[in-house]
């Protein structure tokens, strides 16, 4: 069954991803994903799940609405990816299950982890660097006593 069949059938689809294109917020293999039939058109900070061209599924967050299309990017990711088309999207992300705990988008943590993990996109490989680097070197000293 394709997603766009589960998605008809039941109206909502629950999946886990593969990839980590939308890490921290969706841990490979590990998370759940709900998703429900898009009502409208997307905003800035959605997360769809559309089909490329190529037919290939893809979950990744609006960053930005234009008048012909969606710019999106994934939160693990640099590069956007432009003119996704209303057509190609089937669903949207309303909720995210981790470790059992179900998140839905309207919660006010995740709402603030969006704007800010977007808001710091220029900035945000130097300052995972900075922090990769601070608990590489905050291990090494709990582990050094």
């Amino acid at each position: 069954m394709t997603f766009e069949e589960a998605l008809e059938r039941d109206g909502v689809l629950v999946y886990s991803n593969r990839g980590t294109s939308m890490r921290p917020l969706i841990r490979e293999g590990r998370d759940l994903m709900i998703i429900h039939p898009v009502q409208g058109k997307l905003k800035k900070y959605d997360v769809p799940l559309y089909r490329r061209e190529s037919g290939e599924y893809i979950l990744h967050r609006v960053v930005k609405v234009c008048p012909d299309g969606y710019v999106m990017r994934g939160d693990n990711q640099q590069q956007c990816e432009t003119g996704i088309q209303d057509r190609q999207i089937l669903g949207v992300l309303t909720a995210v299950v981790r470790d059992g705990r179900e998140i839905p988008v309207t919660d006010w943590r995740y709402r603030v982890y969006a704007h800010l993990w977007c808001g710091l996109f220029p900035g945000r490989g130097i300052l995972l660097r900075v922090f990769h680097a601070l608990g590489r070197r905050l291990h090494c000293i709990r582990y050094r006593r």
